[in-house]
């Protein structure tokens, strides 16, 4: 039986607005040494693409076009409880690895990651 190749997953990185450890505190320092295990653990195997931090919503920039007129606005697309804070790119075996890496995720008891395949489909760059 042949192997499937390895699938691209993007893990979309959340937290609930004023969730969390508060910066400057021992659980902050606890929580920012399992992030670095996690992150840690997955260079090591391999699996990591790409990881980047996102800034805050205070700093997106929204367009949209309507009537063929340009609209920019400030701010994030939809108001939500949750905010995206990273998103991790990774090229595991299956789905349940990808959702593996997800559960290790410190985020996930006051967030939650969205695990979502990369598109088959190439595009131009």
């Amino acid at each position: 039986m042949p192997q499937e190749a390895p699938m691209k997953y993007m893990l979309l990185l959340r937290f609930e607005l004023d969730a969390g450890p508060a910066e400057g505190t021992p659980e902050f320092d606890a929580e920012m040494a399992k992030w670095g295990e996690v992150m840690g653990e997955l260079a090591q195997t391999g699996s990591m693409i790409a990881a980047h931090g996102l800034d805050t919503e205070a700093t997106a920039t929204t367009v949209r076009v309507r009537d063929d007129e340009a609209l920019v606005t400030d701010g994030p697309f939809a108001e939500t409880k949750e905010s995206f804070f990273s998103y991790i790119i990774i090229d595991v075996p299956d789905l349940d690895t990808a959702l593996g890496w997800a559960k290790k995720m410190p985020n996930v008891t006051y967030g939650s990651v969205e695990v979502r395949p990369l598109s088959a489909h190439e595009q131009d760059a």
